[in-house]
């Protein structure tokens, strides 16, 4: 199997444009929420389909239950996006969005889809914005709840050998609140982001 990796000068090109795009997620989740939003470094990475829900794991903490939002998009570049909340998150959340009575579990799920729909719009659509690729996404669904984070993906279903994975965390400043926005690219979608990526630093 050869790994198509991005060159340092695309990788930088990416970590730019997903800045700019995360900026755009964390902006609309801080209106969202009435609070100012911190952002991590976003990271990128090659994960292997044989040990990706330990990479996932790493990267979001085996210390807490999670729930998970994906959805798939697809266009130039295809696809998969998770938001993952702990279980603080889910907590606080209706009460973040202004919720003053205690809500049901229906009500909580339909907030937990509309914030991962945000996130994962706002962000890959500045990111496509960029690229001038265009994406379609599937409707979000929630994959888990209060499950072990190194049970969100099973190695068996996939069916890609490895993938570029793209994460940041998002921490509000006042509330006890974290999420992560993971996207998974496989590599037959690599190569497209590469010719994305080499078109986009020629244009600037």
């Amino acid at each position: 199997m050869t790994v198509i990796a991005l060159t340092e000068d695309q990788r930088d090109a990416l970590q730019e444009i997903t800045n700019i795009a995360m900026g755009r997620a964390g902006a609309l989740l801080a209106q969202l929420m009435g609070s100012f939003v911190h952002l991590s470094v976003p990271g990128i990475s090659l994960a292997d389909a044989s040990n990706i829900s330990g990479t996932i794991a790493q990267t979001v903490g085996r210390e807490l239950a999670v729930t998970a939002v994906r959805q798939s998009f697809s266009g130039t570049l295809r696809g998969e996006a998770m938001v993952i909340y702990d279980e603080r998150g889910c907590r606080n959340l209706a009460d973040l969005m202004g919720y003053e009575d205690e809500v049901g579990q229906a009500t909580e799920r339909e907030l937990l889809l509309d914030v991962g729909n945000v996130l994962v719009g706002a962000c890959l659509n500045g990111i496509a914005d960029l690229l001038v690729s265009p994406l379609s996404y599937s409707p979000p669904t929630i994959i888990a709840e209060n499950a072990e984070v190194d049970r969100l993906i099973n190695p068996d279903q996939l069916t890609w050998d490895y993938a570029l994975l793209i994460q940041v965390r998002f921490t509000l400043e006042i509330r006890d609140f974290t999420c992560h926005l993971l996207t998974l690219m496989p590599e037959e979608s690599i190569s497209q982001l590469k010719k994305a990526l080499d078109a986009f630093m020629e244009s600037i």
